[in-house]
């Protein structure tokens, strides 16, 4: 385990930027049709539940890595081999995330590059990143978290001075009734983004002053939660939600239609700055927990020593992962919800509470 503290303000950074990452890139949501801003509402209070999972956890083991009270909770042998599956899942997840803005700058900006040398780029300046260490990261988060929220401000605003939302394209509200909206914040947005926030279970050990974890998270997931109803509802103001569904990434599509006073108009280059931005924390993070994580598992003396075979693997497998964009979608919003995430995300991490709780009753 690194010796490195981030304080409590530098978490709340770093998970509200992860939760907003690859989630404002895609219609989130929106086999609610219109509704898809209030099933993101209701997601984020299953967030919190899924939250108080990691963070029961975290109190009964406030010091070493989930790697490690894994082995304390069930054995050493099933803990290694449990721990390890959880990196694999995060090296899948992380593969995910380099192929979804590969992806992005494929489409906006360089549609003639190899989609190889867009994930290369990326991931070169992740792992530079990860070799620094979390404090580093977690300040590199203080200073972009401002640009980021001007930029999303500054967007706000130009959208509204554009005349182009139309809240009728919010109606008729919850037109099917209140179930296919429960439905769809159950089984697609509680785990894509607010059942990610596992990774930061490896992150925990390193705050300074623990009693303001629970807050610092719970702020972080609640406002990322609010900002994403907000970015999906204006989304369909503006576009409605059938273009929404049909479009590979419905926020360009929505900064695309801002026009001002015939001059001020095309401003995809911010889009793309403020994604590559949360991109690159969300990227980090899960790269950061791989590799504190195999370290731990596989006694590593030096963890910076395994970022470039780590990195590796990851590139290997964005690339395999899916013949195309489509197939890369569809993957990640229909077979992968209930087939995996659910059991990393909810059912393991609740199982070892149980244990955990049950062994550590008398302290």
């Amino acid at each position: 385990m690194e010796q490195a503290k981030i304080s409590s303000y530098q978490l709340f950074v770093l998970l509200l930027l992860f939760q907003l990452g690859s989630a404002l890139l895609f219609p989130l949501g929106i086999d609610a049709n219109q509704d898809a801003w209030l099933a993101i509402l209701i997601a984020t209070l299953g967030g919190f539940l899924i939250f108080f999972i990691y963070y029961g956890l975290f109190l009964i083991y406030p010091d070493v890595l989930p790697t490690t009270y894994v082995q304390d909770i069930i054995g050493k042998f099933f803990g290694r081999i449990c721990s390890t599956l959880f990196m694999v899942y995060f090296t899948y997840f992380a593969a995910r995330i380099l192929r979804d803005f590969g992806e992005m700058l494929a489409v906006i900006g360089y549609p003639s590059t190899p989609l190889v040398i867009n994930h290369l780029l990326l991931i070169f300046v992740v792992a530079y990143s990860v070799r620094k260490g979390i404090e580093v990261l977690a300040r590199t988060g203080e200073i972009l978290f401002v640009l980021i929220y001007l930029m999303a401000l500054a967007g706000f605003s130009l959208i509204v001075f554009s005349s182009l939302i139309d809240l009728d394209r919010l109606k008729p509200f919850l037109e099917d009734g209140i179930w296919p909206v429960i439905k769809v914040a159950l089984t697609q947005i509680i785990f894509f983004p607010f059942g990610e926030l596992f990774v930061f279970s490896m992150i925990f050990p390193y705050i300074a002053d623990r009693k303001k974890v629970k807050f610092a998270s719970l702020f972080a997931l609640g406002l990322s939660g609010v900002n994403l109803a907000i970015s999906t509802a204006i989304n369909i103001s503006v576009l409605g939600a059938f273009e929404v569904k049909r479009s590979q990434f419905p926020l360009l599509g929505t900064i695309q239609s801002i026009e001002i006073a015939d001059f001020l108009e095309r401003l995809d280059i911010f889009f793309m700055l403020a994604l590559i931005i949360l991109g690159f924390f969300k990227l980090s993070m899960y790269f950061y927990a791989i590799t504190i994580g195999m370290a731990d598992i596989w006694n590593v003396k030096e963890p910076t020593k395994l970022v470039s075979p780590i990195g590796f693997v990851v590139l290997l497998f964005s690339i395999a992962i899916a013949s195309n964009m489509e197939e890369h979608v569809e993957e990640g919003v229909k077979a992968i919800s209930i087939n995996l995430q659910l059991p990393f995300q909810i059912i393991i991490p609740l199982i070892l509470l149980i244990i955990a709780f049950f062994k550590n009753r008398k302290k």
